[in-house]
């Protein structure tokens, strides 16, 4: 940004210390560094607003430049390629619907998983474990 050599700014720091002395320069060089950073910072924020609206311009241009594109294809196409639905409908045979017959139901068969468990008898249950 700035061409400033070593030699430049001593020249500027020895200058600054003839004219504000020992005691104001620190708070000198603090004020000007700061405000330094602020344009600075003001520079790459409008540096980068300008890169993102040129980005988003040029997007907007390659979108514009694909859909014409596309158009321009589409409306060469021939209107039996251009339409799926009538290619595939030429193509389609219908059945004979004399060979056609119902189907019927299956007869409802009993499951032996559909029959629930007997409930347990406690007279059954052998305690001569638990009599040890």
């Amino acid at each position: 940004m700035f061409d400033i050599g070593i030699s430049e700014l001593l020249v500027v720091f020895v200058v600054g210390l003839l004219i504000l002395g020992p005691e104001r320069l620190p708070h000198a060089a603090k004020t000007a560094g700061l405000w330094i950073r602020k344009i600075r910072r003001s520079i790459n924020s409008v540096q980068r607003e300008i890169n993102a609206q040129l980005d988003d311009e040029e997007m907007q241009r390659k979108i514009l430049e694909t859909n014409k594109k596309e158009l321009a294809e589409h409306s060469t196409k021939p209107a039996d390629e251009s339409s799926g639905e009538r290619v595939i409908q030429n193509t389609i045979t219908p059945l004979p619907t004399k060979e056609l017959q119902p189907v019927k139901p299956a007869p409802e068969e009993t499951n032996a998983n559909n029959i629930a468990p007997e409930p347990l008898n406690t007279q059954q249950i052998d305690t001569s474990k638990n009599a040890s």
